[in-house]
């Protein structure tokens, strides 16, 4: 065990950043170090995340709009990368670590000033634009994805695949059997639009389940998240449906609904399915289409290759396709229990110790190289806070 350490993890306000930000802080402070977070007011508001870590909002504009806007968001990364200097003067860390978004960039432009050791995390399978910036400076590059579009082959030697970290509740279900399922028995469905919620799942799959035959439509029981704008229309047709249903526009335990979940039907965020994956969880994917660089689409790519999950795109996502998907699923023997052994075989459930230990060895001279990680495991299947102004 190394001596404890001081390190700032750089992170923009999504929970699709924040997650594995705070999977990687709670295994640094289990090893005795000390974290400190910068972000924007969103990820500061991310209730049950980085609590006890101290939180640092730092002024960061996103580079759009023109040259106005440009002149704008350069201004305040500038502003930002000197309060972050500020804060390292006093905090002193042993290095910074970036998970994308905008309001990453000022932390990480001032430890490049500071000569302060660098790693960058990217959640997706296409390397996001922050992180298209930093790569080419930074010392470490971790990934979720064995291949990642838009990661320039010259930057290969300081390459780890990693996987995402997730919190450790979802990380207890990777040994826990998958649902008992009989034929009779219910069926639970976990529909989830990412942090926001998607109108198109409250509008398809209401629809969808009510194309299900009779006998199995009465074995269904559904938790959805809705967008509010959206919720009591989706419960007045649950209703109408006689499926049960639970409904609410946010979903604190996750990882207790995962849990129990037979199917989840989903968009294609990170961190939606490093969940699937490290618990075994099948789904039906519907990336989201205005992903920058489509890059749920080419989240789900693994995933869906392997047999884990069905991947659809949105405008074939209709509810007589839906209906269809879940029937292949559902009722073809063995099928669920196929798909769930395939999800779980592409978890990468050690994501945070393996990324915890490469930020441990920044400034240590040599990184050792973690290639791609093989899940062949025997499957289980059949704060305080502080806002610099």
């Amino acid at each position: 065990m190394i001596a404890p350490r001081h390190y700032v993890l750089a992170a923009g306000g999504t929970g699709g950043h924040m997650i594995p930000a705070h999977a990687l802080a709670a295994e640094l402070m289990r090893r005795g170090h000390r974290v400190a977070l910068v972000t924007d007011e969103r990820g500061a508001r991310i209730p049950g995340l980085f609590q006890g870590v101290q939180t640092h909002v730092l002024p960061a504009g996103r580079v759009a709009g023109g040259p106005v806007g440009w002149l704008r968001a350069g201004r305040s990364i500038l502003a930002g990368r000197e309060m972050a200097r500020r804060l390292y003067e006093t905090f002193q860390p042993s290095a910074v670590v970036g998970f994308g978004g905008y309001p990453a960039l000022p932390a990480m432009l001032a430890a490049f000033k500071d000569r302060i050791p660098t790693a960058i995390h990217e959640q997706n399978a296409v390397l996001g634009r922050v992180n298209r910036l930093l790569a080419r400076k930074v010392d470490a590059i971790a990934t979720a994805y064995p291949h990642v579009d838009r990661l320039k082959a010259k930057y290969q030697d300081k390459v780890h695949l990693i996987g995402n970290p997730v919190r450790e509740e979802v990380r207890a279900l990777r040994d826990q059997p998958f649902p008992p399922l009989t034929e009779d028995g219910i069926f639970r469905v976990l529909v989830t639009g990412g942090s926001q919620g998607a109108t198109v799942l409250s509008q398809v799959v209401p629809e969808g389940l009510g194309l299900l035959p009779l006998n199995f439509r009465r074995r269904i029981q559904v938790t959805q998240q809705c967008r509010p704008e959206d919720i009591e229309d989706v419960r007045a047709r649950y209703a109408a449906l006689g499926i049960p249903a639970d409904l609410a526009t946010y979903l604190p335990d996750m990882p207790d609904r995962l849990a129990w979940s037979h199917l989840v039907i989903a968009r294609a965020g990170a961190s939606t399915i490093a969940e699937l994956t490290v618990a075994g969880r099948p789904a039906i994917l519907i990336p989201l289409p205005s992903a920058t660089d489509d890059h749920q689409t080419a989240n789900a790519r693994e995933l869906h290759e392997a047999g884990g999950a069905r991947s659809i795109p949105q405008p074939r996502f209709t509810a007589v396709e839906l209906a269809k998907q879940m029937q292949k699923l559902a009722l073809e023997p063995g099928s669920l229990q196929n798909a769930a052994r395939r999800a779980w075989a592409c978890g990468r459930p050690d994501a945070a110790s393996a990324l915890a230990d490469l930020v441990e060895g920044l400034g240590e001279g040599s990184i050792n190289h973690s290639g791609p990680v093989d899940p062949a495991e025997t499957s289980p299947h059949v704060g305080g806070r502080e806002t610099v102004a």
